[in-house]
């Protein structure tokens, strides 16, 4: 039988209604469990080897019994195939913005193709001839509004219209991008000099676009696992076996990415036709593919599981935070009692009842916690500005660069395509190789050991750019002017690989566990909202490479290299010492939900019985990626 999920699986329930808070909920039945009672199974999966469902593991359990990989509905995967079909748009089209923008359009030419001939063949198209400086602004700006937005997109899905709405709002906005770059792209609107307007139009839309679907899709793929928890499963063959949550969001996670990354792919077929025909088939082919993601979607959406909206989840944020930061919290957050001072309970013990002496409290102990744990999570992602701006280098520079090289034909903007390449060869490695063979040995690899391995393989990838423009600078017939030259280093351009299969295998460390670390510590009314902050680096890195791009010039180009590896490789360093711990942490957090969950069931039992309230149940698996 399938094992899919259609309710959360309830946390189980023991008869004394003592709350646990020194330790976790499974310690404390794991001599006590009830393997009669009905509410520590889910029956939705049965079959007659798990004729009562699957029921909640105890702590010896928990530690011993094999650990298998839980399966989503199908149609968890095909909002993998919306995102492929909105990424392979996506970066089909900005990855023709570098030429487009930056380069003159070639002599004799009216659709930003150079004429054929070997003459021409180290040549790249061009279209607007603004400059280095100009090209990387534009599409700076273009990464910091489409990782900005999202905060919006993310923050009205929570709160008002729903994930699935919110998406449905960005596909229109995403339909009109892709008309104008169209019409920016149309040879006798490129010969009149009038395709920058609908360029800017086009990237303020696709901007848009992009901060709507973005925040929404992967939490949506990520809520079709229905698990709340880790669960015993009986095999056929007798063995009881753990089907793990963190794991599974693991695996959810990779093949999201790696469907980004074959959308990514297909920006290569954009090259060519920019550099062979023009233009105006270069934003044509992203329409096309874009097409796709309406209709899976509309086939798809009907068939998801959309969580409820919570209207008032910012308002509770906002007052636990204000009581958080009153008087006195310095000392308090020294002590590591920040958050208690806003737990209704302890307020209660001082005799406070109410927010403000005109309104009441509205949020429970399990709010404070929520948020609490919110806020930690956003806290690992304020390293990764840096890292995403190794991630690719800064701006258009890596593009640039290429082009400094011999091509042999071979358009300037192809290389960035590797990049995705790796990606889509890397990830399957991980996951049925390298991922089996640590978890068949036990071997450890926890979130910030993957983050950090991230990090390092991309400001080690920085030095190897600082290399190839130091021979640049030293072949070129124009010395260290080389980015301006109209002749190029005899180079193969091919070199510029090796920066995007580095930083390809780095992301697949540090990009997708950021991404799960986002979903699986979040709340499930903050979700989006957790995601949103998570891809906002994106816009933080865009606007620091945004301020030291007049720094992007020559002869000072191999030093932009050389100033990001050094300063990546510290961030590393200190990111490791940071939250090398992490894992006791969201252990107690772990803790601490169980004991607030028993709590929150035990009142319920009192009063009559148990009703489902999506705030307050737990939010991260048992062992949520703390990398067991």
């Amino acid at each position: 039988m399938s094992e899919k999920i259609d309710e959360k699986v309830s946390l189980p329930v023991e008869k004394d209604t003592k709350a646990v808070n020194e330790e976790s909920w499974s310690d404390a039945i794991s001599e006590e469990y009830d393997f009669d009672d009905e509410r520590n199974y889910n029956t939705l999966y049965t079959d007659e080897y798990n004729p009562r469902g699957l029921r909640f593991p105890t702590k010896q359990e928990s530690q011993s019994l094999r650990r298998i990989l839980g399966r989503a509905p199908y149609q968890a995967y095909l909002i993998c195939l919306v995102e492929l079909a909105e990424r392979a748009s996506y970066y089909s089209t900005t990855g023709l913005l570098s030429n487009f923008i930056q380069r003159p359009l070639p002599e004799g030419s009216t659709t930003g193709a150079p004429q054929r001939g070997k003459a021409h063949e180290n040549e790249s198209a061009g279209a607007l001839d603004m400059g280095l400086q100009a090209a990387t602004a534009l599409t700076l700006l273009l990464t910091f509004l489409a990782y900005l937005i999202p905060l919006y997109g993310g923050y009205v899905a929570d709160t008002s219209i729903g994930r699935l709405k919110a998406i449905w709002i960005g596909v229109a906005a995403g339909f009109i991008s892709h008309v104008l770059f169209i019409i920016a792209g149309i040879p006798s609107v490129i010969a009149g000099g009038h395709a920058i307007a609908p360029t800017i139009l086009a990237i303020l839309s696709l901007c848009v676009g992009t901060g709507f679907i973005k925040p929404n899709l992967l939490p949506l793929l990520m809520d079709q696992y229905r698990y709340e928890t880790d669960v015993v499963k009986v095999l056929p063959s007798g063995e009881k076996v753990i089907v793990d949550k963190e794991k599974t969001l693991e695996r959810m996670t990779l093949v999201f990415y790696w469907a980004i990354n074959i959308g990514a792919f297909f920006q290569l077929a954009t090259s060519y036709c920019a550099r062979d025909v023009g233009y105006w088939l270069g934003f044509f082919i992203p329409i096309v593919m874009y097409l796709f993601l309406p209709i899976v979607l509309f086939i798809v959406g009907p068939k998801l599981y959309v969580s409820e909206i919570q209207g008032s989840v910012m308002k509770n944020f906002i007052k636990i935070l204000r009581v958080s930061f009153e008087g006195g919290w310095i000392s308090r957050y020294r002590a590591g009692e920040f958050w208690e001072w806003a737990k209704p309970t302890n307020m209660a013990a001082r005799g406070r009842d109410f927010f403000t002496k005109s309104k009441p409290i509205s949020w429970n102990d399990q709010w404070v916690l929520d948020v609490a744990q919110t806020v930690n999570a956003c806290k690992i992602f304020f390293y990764f500005p840096i890292y995403l701006m190794n991630d690719g280098g800064i701006g258009t520079v890596q593009t640039s660069q290429a082009g400094s090289m011999s091509l042999n034909g071979v358009p300037n903007d192809l290389f960035n395509n590797f990049n995705p390449l790796a990606i889509i060869i890397f990830i399957p490695i991980l996951d049925y190789i390298i991922y089996p063979f640590l978890r068949k040995n036990k071997i450890e690899f926890r979130p910030v050991w993957r983050i950090t391995l991230g990090f390092v393989i991309a400001a080690v990838s920085q030095a190897v750019g600082a290399i190839i423009q130091h021979f640049i600078y030293q072949k070129s017939p124009c010395g260290d002017q080389a980015s301006t030259c109209d002749d190029v280093a005899p180079i193969s351009a091919w070199v510029e690989v090796i920066l995007y299969i580095m930083q390809a295998i780095s992301e697949c460390f540090a990009n997708t566990t950021s991404y799960e670390l986002a979903y699986t510590r979040a709340p499930p009314h903050l979700k989006s909202l957790v995601m949103a902050i998570c891809l906002f680096m994106s816009a933080l890195s865009a606007a620091l490479s945004q301020a030291v791009t007049p720094a992007l010039v020559d002869p000072n180009i191999t030093w932009a290299f050389v100033a990001m590896a050094v300063i990546g490789m510290i961030f590393a360093v200190a990111f490791f010492f940071h939250f090398r711990n992490l894992h006791v942490e969201m252990e107690q957090e772990r803790i601490e939900r169980e004991a607030a969950d028993r709590r929150l069931q035990a009142e319920l039992i009192a009063h009559g019985g148990i009703e489902d309230d999506r705030n307050l149940q737990a939010v991260t698996s048992i062992k949520s990626a703390v990398g067991k």
